[in-house]
Protein backbone atom coordinates (compact mmCIF):
# COMPACT_ATOMS: atom_id res chain seq x y z
CA UNK A 1 0.00 0.00 0.00
CA UNK A 2 1.29 3.46 -0.86
CA UNK A 3 1.01 5.48 2.35
CA UNK A 4 1.58 8.67 0.39
CA UNK A 5 -1.87 8.15 -1.05
CA UNK A 6 -3.36 7.65 2.38
CA UNK A 7 -1.77 10.30 4.52
CA UNK A 8 -1.80 13.00 1.89
CA UNK A 9 -2.32 16.71 2.14
CA UNK A 10 -4.84 17.79 -0.39
CA UNK A 11 -3.07 20.67 -2.12
CA UNK A 12 -6.10 22.91 -2.34
CA UNK A 13 -6.60 23.04 1.41
CA UNK A 14 -3.59 22.14 3.47
CA UNK A 15 -0.46 24.13 2.67
CA UNK A 16 -0.91 26.72 5.40
CA UNK A 17 -1.53 24.21 8.16
CA UNK A 18 1.91 22.77 8.87
CA UNK A 19 1.16 22.39 12.56
CA UNK A 20 -1.81 20.19 11.76
CA UNK A 21 -0.07 18.12 9.11
CA UNK A 22 3.30 17.54 10.75
CA UNK A 23 2.16 14.28 12.34
CA UNK A 24 1.02 12.92 9.00
CA UNK A 25 4.42 13.68 7.50
CA UNK A 26 6.13 12.03 10.45
CA UNK A 27 4.08 8.89 10.00
CA UNK A 28 5.37 8.65 6.45
CA UNK A 29 9.03 9.29 7.25
CA UNK A 30 9.73 8.24 10.81
CA UNK A 31 10.68 4.52 10.95
CA UNK A 32 9.68 4.38 14.60
CA UNK A 33 6.05 4.98 13.67
CA UNK A 34 3.51 2.73 11.99
CA UNK A 35 3.97 2.89 8.22
CA UNK A 36 1.47 0.26 7.13
CA UNK A 37 -2.11 0.00 8.33
CA UNK A 38 -3.69 -3.43 8.54
CA UNK A 39 -6.90 -4.99 9.87
CA UNK A 40 -5.90 -4.55 13.51
CA UNK A 41 -5.60 -0.77 13.07
CA UNK A 42 -8.91 -0.28 11.26
CA UNK A 43 -11.19 0.04 14.32
CA UNK A 44 -9.00 2.76 15.78
CA UNK A 45 -8.87 4.57 12.44
CA UNK A 46 -12.66 4.53 12.30
CA UNK A 47 -12.77 6.13 15.75
CA UNK A 48 -10.41 8.85 14.59
CA UNK A 49 -12.47 9.50 11.47
CA UNK A 50 -15.65 9.81 13.54
CA UNK A 51 -14.07 12.22 15.99
CA UNK A 52 -12.64 14.43 13.25
CA UNK A 53 -15.68 14.41 10.96
CA UNK A 54 -17.92 15.71 13.74
CA UNK A 55 -15.45 18.56 14.43
CA UNK A 56 -13.26 17.93 17.42
CA UNK A 57 -12.25 20.57 19.92
CA UNK A 58 -9.29 22.15 18.10
CA UNK A 59 -11.41 23.17 15.09
CA UNK A 60 -14.80 23.66 16.69
CA UNK A 61 -14.35 27.33 17.50
CA UNK A 62 -13.38 28.56 14.04
CA UNK A 63 -15.41 26.33 11.72
CA UNK A 64 -18.54 25.90 13.82
CA UNK A 65 -19.06 28.58 16.47
CA UNK A 66 -17.50 31.53 14.64
CA UNK A 67 -19.06 30.81 11.25
CA UNK A 68 -22.14 28.58 10.74
CA UNK A 69 -23.39 28.75 14.33
CA UNK A 70 -23.49 32.55 13.98
CA UNK A 71 -24.96 32.36 10.47
CA UNK A 72 -27.70 30.09 11.85
CA UNK A 73 -28.20 32.67 14.63
CA UNK A 74 -27.97 30.20 17.46
CA UNK A 75 -25.45 32.53 19.10
CA UNK A 76 -24.19 36.09 18.84
CA UNK A 77 -20.73 37.28 19.77
CA UNK A 78 -20.03 39.00 23.09
CA UNK A 79 -16.42 39.71 22.17
CA UNK A 80 -14.89 42.27 19.84
CA UNK A 81 -11.96 39.97 19.08
CA UNK A 82 -13.79 38.48 16.09
CA UNK A 83 -15.96 40.05 13.39
CA UNK A 84 -17.49 37.03 11.66
CA UNK A 85 -20.84 37.86 13.27
CA UNK A 86 -20.86 40.87 10.95
CA UNK A 87 -20.03 38.63 7.96
CA UNK A 88 -16.36 39.60 7.80
CA UNK A 89 -14.46 36.62 6.38
CA UNK A 90 -11.26 35.27 7.86
CA UNK A 91 -9.20 33.80 5.02
CA UNK A 92 -7.18 31.62 7.38
CA UNK A 93 -10.32 29.90 8.62
CA UNK A 94 -11.87 29.38 5.19
CA UNK A 95 -9.76 26.33 4.38
CA UNK A 96 -10.17 24.63 7.75
CA UNK A 97 -13.28 22.60 6.83
CA UNK A 98 -11.05 21.07 4.16
CA UNK A 99 -8.44 20.14 6.77
CA UNK A 100 -11.11 18.36 8.79
CA UNK A 101 -12.24 16.47 5.71
CA UNK A 102 -9.11 15.74 3.68
CA UNK A 103 -6.42 15.51 6.33
CA UNK A 104 -8.12 14.35 9.53
CA UNK A 105 -10.98 12.19 8.22
CA UNK A 106 -10.47 10.93 4.67
CA UNK A 107 -7.11 9.14 5.12
CA UNK A 108 -8.64 6.97 7.84
CA UNK A 109 -11.67 6.10 5.72
CA UNK A 110 -9.53 5.35 2.66
CA UNK A 111 -7.47 2.91 4.67
CA UNK A 112 -10.66 1.10 5.67
CA UNK A 113 -11.84 1.03 2.05
CA UNK A 114 -8.52 -0.42 0.91
CA UNK A 115 -8.40 -3.12 3.59
CA UNK A 116 -11.99 -4.41 3.60
CA UNK A 117 -14.42 -5.97 1.16
CA UNK A 118 -16.94 -3.56 -0.43
CA UNK A 119 -19.76 -5.71 0.96
CA UNK A 120 -18.44 -5.72 4.53
CA UNK A 121 -19.91 -3.89 7.48
CA UNK A 122 -16.67 -1.99 7.99
CA UNK A 123 -16.79 -0.69 4.43
CA UNK A 124 -20.45 0.30 4.89
CA UNK A 125 -19.82 2.31 8.04
CA UNK A 126 -16.86 4.04 6.41
CA UNK A 127 -19.08 4.90 3.44
CA UNK A 128 -21.68 6.46 5.72
CA UNK A 129 -19.08 8.61 7.47
CA UNK A 130 -17.68 9.53 4.04
CA UNK A 131 -21.07 10.93 3.05
CA UNK A 132 -21.51 12.64 6.39
CA UNK A 133 -18.25 14.59 6.21
CA UNK A 134 -18.54 15.43 2.51
CA UNK A 135 -22.14 16.65 2.60
CA UNK A 136 -21.10 19.20 5.18
CA UNK A 137 -18.02 20.22 3.19
CA UNK A 138 -19.77 20.71 -0.14
CA UNK A 139 -22.56 22.64 1.57
CA UNK A 140 -19.99 25.16 2.83
CA UNK A 141 -18.54 25.94 -0.60
CA UNK A 142 -20.30 24.24 -3.51
CA UNK A 143 -17.94 22.30 -5.81
CA UNK A 144 -15.16 20.52 -3.91
CA UNK A 145 -12.67 17.74 -4.71
CA UNK A 146 -14.68 14.56 -4.22
CA UNK A 147 -14.25 11.81 -6.79
CA UNK A 148 -10.47 12.23 -6.95
CA UNK A 149 -9.96 13.18 -3.31
CA UNK A 150 -7.11 11.17 -1.90
CA UNK A 151 -5.24 10.67 -5.13
CA UNK A 152 -1.56 11.63 -5.28
CA UNK A 153 -1.54 14.45 -7.77
CA UNK A 154 -0.38 18.03 -8.22
CA UNK A 155 -3.86 19.07 -9.35
CA UNK A 156 -7.07 17.74 -7.82
CA UNK A 157 -10.27 18.56 -9.77
CA UNK A 158 -13.33 19.95 -8.07
CA UNK A 159 -16.67 18.25 -8.71
CA UNK A 160 -20.10 19.88 -9.14
CA UNK A 161 -22.60 19.50 -6.34
CA UNK A 162 -25.22 17.66 -8.36
CA UNK A 163 -22.73 14.89 -9.15
CA UNK A 164 -21.54 14.78 -5.54
CA UNK A 165 -25.09 14.40 -4.27
CA UNK A 166 -25.80 11.71 -6.84
CA UNK A 167 -22.85 9.68 -5.58
CA UNK A 168 -23.70 10.25 -1.92
CA UNK A 169 -27.15 8.75 -2.49
CA UNK A 170 -25.51 5.72 -4.10
CA UNK A 171 -23.10 5.28 -1.23
CA UNK A 172 -25.84 5.43 1.39
CA UNK A 173 -28.04 3.00 -0.51
CA UNK A 174 -25.14 0.56 -0.88
CA UNK A 175 -24.17 0.89 2.78
CA UNK A 176 -27.69 0.16 4.02
CA UNK A 177 -28.08 -2.79 1.66
CA UNK A 178 -24.87 -4.33 2.95
CA UNK A 179 -25.61 -3.64 6.59
CA UNK A 180 -28.98 -5.34 6.34
CA UNK A 181 -27.30 -8.56 5.24
CA UNK A 182 -25.44 -8.66 8.57
CA UNK A 183 -28.67 -9.28 10.50
CA UNK A 184 -27.64 -7.05 13.36
CA UNK A 185 -24.04 -8.23 13.69
CA UNK A 186 -21.80 -5.77 15.51
CA UNK A 187 -19.17 -3.80 13.56
CA UNK A 188 -16.17 -2.08 15.19
CA UNK A 189 -17.65 -2.69 18.66
CA UNK A 190 -16.53 -0.09 21.23
CA UNK A 191 -14.26 1.57 18.66
CA UNK A 192 -17.44 2.94 17.13
CA UNK A 193 -17.72 5.96 19.42
CA UNK A 194 -21.20 6.82 18.21
CA UNK A 195 -23.26 3.61 18.31
CA UNK A 196 -20.92 1.01 19.76
CA UNK A 197 -21.13 -1.01 16.55
CA UNK A 198 -24.95 -1.34 16.57
CA UNK A 199 -25.64 -1.79 12.85
CA UNK A 200 -29.41 -1.46 13.24
CA UNK A 201 -28.89 2.08 14.50
CA UNK A 202 -26.42 2.73 11.69
CA UNK A 203 -29.08 1.73 9.17
CA UNK A 204 -31.50 4.27 10.69
CA UNK A 205 -28.72 6.89 10.72
CA UNK A 206 -27.85 6.32 7.05
CA UNK A 207 -31.48 6.44 5.96
CA UNK A 208 -32.09 9.64 7.93
CA UNK A 209 -29.01 11.20 6.37
CA UNK A 210 -30.35 10.14 2.97
CA UNK A 211 -33.69 11.79 3.81
CA UNK A 212 -31.84 14.98 4.83
CA UNK A 213 -30.00 15.07 1.50
CA UNK A 214 -33.23 14.43 -0.39
CA UNK A 215 -34.92 17.45 1.16
CA UNK A 216 -31.80 19.50 0.51
CA UNK A 217 -32.21 19.10 -3.26
CA UNK A 218 -36.01 19.20 -3.26
CA UNK A 219 -36.22 22.69 -4.78
CA UNK A 220 -33.77 22.01 -7.61
CA UNK A 221 -34.35 18.30 -8.38
CA UNK A 222 -37.82 17.49 -7.00
CA UNK A 223 -38.26 14.15 -8.78
CA UNK A 224 -34.95 12.75 -7.56
CA UNK A 225 -35.62 14.20 -4.12
CA UNK A 226 -38.96 12.43 -3.87
CA UNK A 227 -37.50 9.13 -5.03
CA UNK A 228 -34.66 9.28 -2.52
CA UNK A 229 -36.86 10.48 0.35
CA UNK A 230 -39.46 7.79 -0.13
CA UNK A 231 -36.76 5.12 -0.43
CA UNK A 232 -35.17 6.32 2.80
CA UNK A 233 -38.46 6.24 4.72
CA UNK A 234 -39.35 2.83 3.33
CA UNK A 235 -35.95 1.46 4.33
CA UNK A 236 -36.29 2.83 7.86
CA UNK A 237 -35.31 6.24 9.25
CA UNK A 238 -34.90 7.19 12.91
CA UNK A 239 -38.18 7.11 14.82
CA UNK A 240 -37.27 7.16 18.54
CA UNK A 241 -34.90 9.26 20.59
CA UNK A 242 -32.75 6.25 21.48
CA UNK A 243 -31.67 6.13 17.82
CA UNK A 244 -30.29 9.67 17.91
CA UNK A 245 -26.57 9.84 17.21
CA UNK A 246 -24.14 11.28 19.76
CA UNK A 247 -20.36 11.16 19.53
CA UNK A 248 -18.44 10.33 22.69
CA UNK A 249 -15.97 12.99 23.75
CA UNK A 250 -12.94 12.66 26.02
CA UNK A 251 -9.95 14.58 27.33
CA UNK A 252 -7.57 12.54 25.18
CA UNK A 253 -5.79 14.62 22.55
CA UNK A 254 -8.19 17.04 20.87
CA UNK A 255 -11.28 14.90 21.46
CA UNK A 256 -12.97 17.18 23.99
CA UNK A 257 -16.42 18.63 23.38
CA UNK A 258 -15.72 21.79 21.38
CA UNK A 259 -18.87 23.65 22.37
CA UNK A 260 -18.27 23.08 26.08
CA UNK A 261 -14.61 24.03 25.85
CA UNK A 262 -15.34 27.30 24.05
CA UNK A 263 -18.44 28.22 26.03
CA UNK A 264 -16.25 28.47 29.12
CA UNK A 265 -14.43 31.36 27.41
CA UNK A 266 -17.58 33.56 27.23
CA UNK A 267 -17.08 34.73 23.64
CA UNK A 268 -20.73 34.26 22.65
CA UNK A 269 -24.23 34.12 24.07
CA UNK A 270 -27.73 33.17 23.09
CA UNK A 271 -28.82 35.19 20.08
CA UNK A 272 -31.84 37.48 20.13
CA UNK A 273 -33.39 35.27 17.45
CA UNK A 274 -33.22 32.27 19.78
CA UNK A 275 -34.49 34.35 22.67
CA UNK A 276 -37.47 35.62 20.69
CA UNK A 277 -38.59 32.11 19.73
CA UNK A 278 -37.78 30.24 22.94
CA UNK A 279 -39.16 32.89 25.29
CA UNK A 280 -42.23 33.55 23.17
CA UNK A 281 -43.07 29.86 22.95
CA UNK A 282 -42.36 29.31 26.67
CA UNK A 283 -40.29 26.49 25.25
CA UNK A 284 -39.29 23.84 27.83
CA UNK A 285 -35.96 23.52 26.02
CA UNK A 286 -34.93 27.10 26.92
CA UNK A 287 -33.25 26.21 30.25
CA UNK A 288 -31.68 23.17 28.58
CA UNK A 289 -30.17 25.05 25.67
CA UNK A 290 -29.19 28.16 27.66
CA UNK A 291 -28.77 29.49 31.19
CA UNK A 292 -29.96 32.67 32.87
CA UNK A 293 -27.43 35.49 32.88
CA UNK A 294 -25.09 35.26 35.86
CA UNK A 295 -25.67 38.88 36.92
CA UNK A 296 -29.46 39.02 36.59
CA UNK A 297 -30.88 35.51 36.64
CA UNK A 298 -32.78 36.35 33.44
CA UNK A 299 -32.56 34.81 30.00
CA UNK A 300 -31.20 37.40 27.61
CA UNK A 301 -29.90 37.38 24.06
CA UNK A 302 -27.82 39.64 21.84
CA UNK A 303 -28.45 40.70 18.26
CA UNK A 304 -26.25 39.29 15.53
CA UNK A 305 -24.17 41.87 13.76
CA UNK A 306 -23.77 44.08 16.81
CA UNK A 307 -21.09 46.71 16.44
CA UNK A 308 -18.08 46.80 18.75
CA UNK A 309 -19.72 49.69 20.56
CA UNK A 310 -22.94 47.74 21.05
CA UNK A 311 -21.11 44.62 22.22
CA UNK A 312 -19.39 46.69 24.89
CA UNK A 313 -22.64 48.08 26.29
CA UNK A 314 -23.02 46.98 29.92
CA UNK A 315 -26.19 45.05 29.11
CA UNK A 316 -24.44 43.01 26.42
CA UNK A 317 -21.48 41.83 28.47
CA UNK A 318 -21.18 38.08 29.13
CA UNK A 319 -22.44 38.33 32.71
CA UNK A 320 -25.62 40.01 31.42
CA UNK A 321 -26.42 37.50 28.65
CA UNK A 322 -27.16 33.79 28.50
CA UNK A 323 -24.46 31.20 28.03
CA UNK A 324 -25.26 27.71 26.71
CA UNK A 325 -26.96 25.27 29.04
CA UNK A 326 -25.66 23.30 32.03
CA UNK A 327 -25.07 20.29 29.83
CA UNK A 328 -22.00 22.08 28.49
CA UNK A 329 -20.86 24.54 31.19
CA UNK A 330 -21.58 25.34 34.83
CA UNK A 331 -20.91 28.55 36.71
CA UNK A 332 -18.48 28.43 39.61
CA UNK A 333 -19.31 31.43 41.82
CA UNK A 334 -16.23 31.02 44.00
CA UNK A 335 -13.92 31.14 41.00
CA UNK A 336 -16.05 33.62 39.10
CA UNK A 337 -15.71 31.46 35.99
CA UNK A 338 -17.46 28.94 33.81
CA UNK A 339 -16.36 25.31 34.03
CA UNK A 340 -16.51 23.24 30.86
CA UNK A 341 -18.02 19.76 30.83
CA UNK A 342 -15.55 18.74 28.17
CA UNK A 343 -16.48 15.05 28.08
CA UNK A 344 -20.20 15.45 27.45
CA UNK A 345 -21.41 13.69 24.31
CA UNK A 346 -21.92 15.77 21.18
CA UNK A 347 -25.14 15.49 19.13
CA UNK A 348 -24.54 14.37 15.55
CA UNK A 349 -28.01 13.67 14.18
CA UNK A 350 -31.32 13.92 16.04
CA UNK A 351 -34.17 11.47 15.52
CA UNK A 352 -36.56 14.42 15.74
CA UNK A 353 -35.07 15.83 12.54
CA UNK A 354 -36.38 12.83 10.62
CA UNK A 355 -39.95 13.73 11.59
CA UNK A 356 -39.61 17.34 10.45
CA UNK A 357 -38.06 16.22 7.17
CA UNK A 358 -40.91 13.79 6.67
CA UNK A 359 -43.45 16.50 7.57
CA UNK A 360 -42.05 18.73 4.86
CA UNK A 361 -42.03 15.82 2.43
CA UNK A 362 -45.68 15.18 3.21
CA UNK A 363 -46.47 18.81 2.37
CA UNK A 364 -44.73 18.16 -0.95
CA UNK A 365 -47.13 15.29 -1.62
CA UNK A 366 -44.60 12.53 -0.96
CA UNK A 367 -45.38 9.26 0.80
CA UNK A 368 -43.80 9.85 4.20
CA UNK A 369 -45.86 7.46 6.31
CA UNK A 370 -48.10 10.07 7.92
CA UNK A 371 -49.69 13.45 7.49
CA UNK A 372 -47.64 16.61 7.75
CA UNK A 373 -49.38 17.56 11.01
CA UNK A 374 -48.86 14.13 12.59
CA UNK A 375 -45.18 14.12 11.70
CA UNK A 376 -44.68 17.73 12.81
CA UNK A 377 -46.22 17.10 16.21
CA UNK A 378 -44.33 13.85 16.65
CA UNK A 379 -41.12 15.67 15.80
CA UNK A 380 -41.73 18.15 18.61
CA UNK A 381 -42.43 15.30 21.04
CA UNK A 382 -39.26 13.42 20.13
CA UNK A 383 -37.15 16.57 20.30
CA UNK A 384 -38.43 17.26 23.81
CA UNK A 385 -37.63 13.68 24.82
CA UNK A 386 -34.14 13.96 23.39
CA UNK A 387 -33.46 16.86 25.75
CA UNK A 388 -34.91 15.14 28.83
CA UNK A 389 -38.40 16.66 28.74
CA UNK A 390 -40.78 13.73 29.22
CA UNK A 391 -43.87 15.28 30.87
CA UNK A 392 -46.57 14.32 28.36
CA UNK A 393 -48.91 17.07 29.57
CA UNK A 394 -46.25 19.76 29.21
CA UNK A 395 -45.36 18.54 25.73
CA UNK A 396 -49.00 18.44 24.62
CA UNK A 397 -49.64 21.91 26.03
CA UNK A 398 -46.70 23.17 24.01
CA UNK A 399 -47.93 21.52 20.81
CA UNK A 400 -51.40 23.01 21.27
CA UNK A 401 -50.10 26.44 22.25
CA UNK A 402 -51.07 29.50 20.25
CA UNK A 403 -47.92 31.22 21.48
CA UNK A 404 -45.78 33.19 19.04
CA UNK A 405 -42.31 34.74 19.31
CA UNK A 406 -41.99 37.82 21.52
CA UNK A 407 -39.69 40.80 21.76
CA UNK A 408 -36.52 39.25 23.18
CA UNK A 409 -35.75 42.07 25.61
CA UNK A 410 -32.32 42.80 24.17
CA UNK A 411 -30.28 45.98 24.23
CA UNK A 412 -31.33 46.74 20.63
CA UNK A 413 -35.01 46.88 21.68
CA UNK A 414 -35.82 44.36 18.96
CA UNK A 415 -39.45 43.53 18.20
CA UNK A 416 -40.62 39.91 17.93
CA UNK A 417 -38.65 38.19 15.18
CA UNK A 418 -41.71 36.56 13.56
CA UNK A 419 -45.33 35.61 14.12
CA UNK A 420 -44.99 31.85 13.53
CA UNK A 421 -47.15 29.92 16.03
CA UNK A 422 -46.42 26.52 17.50
CA UNK A 423 -49.92 25.07 17.02
CA UNK A 424 -50.40 23.60 13.56
CA UNK A 425 -51.86 26.28 11.31
CA UNK A 426 -54.20 26.22 8.34
CA UNK A 427 -52.13 27.58 5.43
CA UNK A 428 -49.35 25.70 3.68
CA UNK A 429 -47.02 28.69 3.77
CA UNK A 430 -47.35 28.99 7.55
CA UNK A 431 -47.01 25.23 7.92
CA UNK A 432 -43.69 25.30 6.09
CA UNK A 433 -42.54 28.08 8.39
CA UNK A 434 -43.61 26.04 11.42
CA UNK A 435 -41.76 22.94 10.24
CA UNK A 436 -38.65 24.95 9.43
CA UNK A 437 -38.72 26.75 12.78
CA UNK A 438 -39.18 23.62 14.86
CA UNK A 439 -36.53 21.79 12.84
CA UNK A 440 -34.12 24.66 13.53
CA UNK A 441 -34.88 24.38 17.23
CA UNK A 442 -34.44 20.61 17.22
CA UNK A 443 -31.10 20.79 15.36
CA UNK A 444 -29.44 22.80 18.13
CA UNK A 445 -26.48 23.06 18.57
CA UNK A 446 -25.58 21.87 15.04
CA UNK A 447 -25.17 25.22 13.31
CA UNK A 448 -23.60 23.63 10.23
CA UNK A 449 -26.85 21.85 9.39
CA UNK A 450 -29.08 24.67 10.65
CA UNK A 451 -27.34 27.19 8.37
CA UNK A 452 -27.69 24.84 5.39
CA UNK A 453 -31.39 24.40 6.02
CA UNK A 454 -31.93 28.12 6.51
CA UNK A 455 -30.36 28.77 3.12
CA UNK A 456 -32.47 26.11 1.47
CA UNK A 457 -35.84 26.77 3.08
CA UNK A 458 -35.63 30.36 4.30
CA UNK A 459 -36.73 29.28 7.79
CA UNK A 460 -36.82 30.22 10.52
CA UNK A 461 -37.37 33.93 10.02
CA UNK A 462 -34.30 35.65 11.46
CA UNK A 463 -33.36 39.18 12.40
CA UNK A 464 -31.22 41.03 9.88
CA UNK A 465 -27.74 41.91 11.07
CA UNK A 466 -27.47 45.21 12.87
CA UNK A 467 -24.25 45.91 10.99
CA UNK A 468 -22.43 44.17 8.15
CA UNK A 469 -18.67 44.41 7.61
CA UNK A 470 -18.92 42.64 4.25
CA UNK A 471 -19.56 44.97 1.31
CA UNK A 472 -21.07 42.10 -0.68
CA UNK A 473 -23.67 41.48 2.01
CA UNK A 474 -25.43 44.69 3.03
CA UNK A 475 -27.72 44.74 6.06
CA UNK A 476 -30.90 42.85 5.22
CA UNK A 477 -29.14 40.07 3.32
CA UNK A 478 -27.79 36.77 4.60
CA UNK A 479 -24.61 34.86 3.87
CA UNK A 480 -25.05 32.06 1.31
CA UNK A 481 -21.70 30.22 1.17
CA UNK A 482 -18.05 30.35 2.11
CA UNK A 483 -15.70 31.53 -0.64
CA UNK A 484 -12.63 29.47 -1.47
CA UNK A 485 -9.53 30.50 0.43
CA UNK A 486 -6.29 31.97 -0.84
CA UNK A 487 -4.70 28.57 -0.16
CA UNK A 488 -6.84 27.10 -2.93
CA UNK A 489 -5.76 29.81 -5.36
CA UNK A 490 -2.09 29.49 -4.48
CA UNK A 491 -1.83 25.71 -4.59
CA UNK A 492 -4.52 24.44 -6.96
CA UNK A 493 -5.26 27.49 -9.05
CA UNK A 494 -6.00 25.88 -12.40
CA UNK A 495 -8.56 23.48 -10.95
CA UNK A 496 -9.95 26.20 -8.71
CA UNK A 497 -10.70 28.35 -11.75
CA UNK A 498 -12.74 25.48 -13.17
CA UNK A 499 -14.61 25.20 -9.87
CA UNK A 500 -15.36 28.92 -9.86
CA UNK A 501 -16.80 28.57 -13.34
CA UNK A 502 -19.24 25.98 -11.95
CA UNK A 503 -20.67 28.47 -9.47
CA UNK A 504 -23.88 30.39 -10.07
CA UNK A 505 -22.01 33.67 -9.76
CA UNK A 506 -18.81 35.18 -8.35
CA UNK A 507 -16.70 33.32 -5.83
CA UNK A 508 -18.02 35.28 -2.87
CA UNK A 509 -20.40 34.84 0.05
CA UNK A 510 -23.43 36.06 -1.93
CA UNK A 511 -23.53 33.38 -4.62
CA UNK A 512 -26.01 30.61 -3.93
CA UNK A 513 -25.18 26.93 -4.01
CA UNK A 514 -26.68 24.56 -6.59
CA UNK A 515 -29.55 23.50 -4.35
CA UNK A 516 -30.26 26.98 -2.97
CA UNK A 517 -32.91 28.29 -5.35
CA UNK A 518 -35.54 29.39 -2.84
Amino acid sequence: MNKQNIFFLLIAFAVSFTACTKDFSDINTNPAKITEAGPTELPFMFSRAQSAATIQRSYYQTISILMPDLYAQYYALTTTSFTTDRYALNDTWLSRPGIVTYVLTLPQLQTIFENTRPTSGEYALANIMYVYVFHRLTDYYGPVPYFHAGESSTAIPYDPQDKIYEDMFKRLDSAVTNLKTLNGANVFSSYDIMYGGDTKKWIAFANTLRLRLALRISNVAPDIARQQAEAAVTSGVMTVSSESAYINRSLNGDDANGLAFNAANTEFSMSSTMASYLKGYADPRLPVYFQPAVATGQFKGLRNGSSATAINLPGNRPAQTSNVGPRWVTWNPAAGAWVANSTVTQPVLHAAEAYFLRAEGALNGWNMGGTAQELYEKGITVSMEEWGITDATAINNYIQSAAVPVAPGDEANSPAVAATPVKWAAGTAVQRAQIGTQKWLCLFPDGVEAWAEFRRSGYPVMYPLLQSDNADLPVGTFINRLPYSSVDAATNGVELKKAQDMLNGPDNAVTRLWWDVN
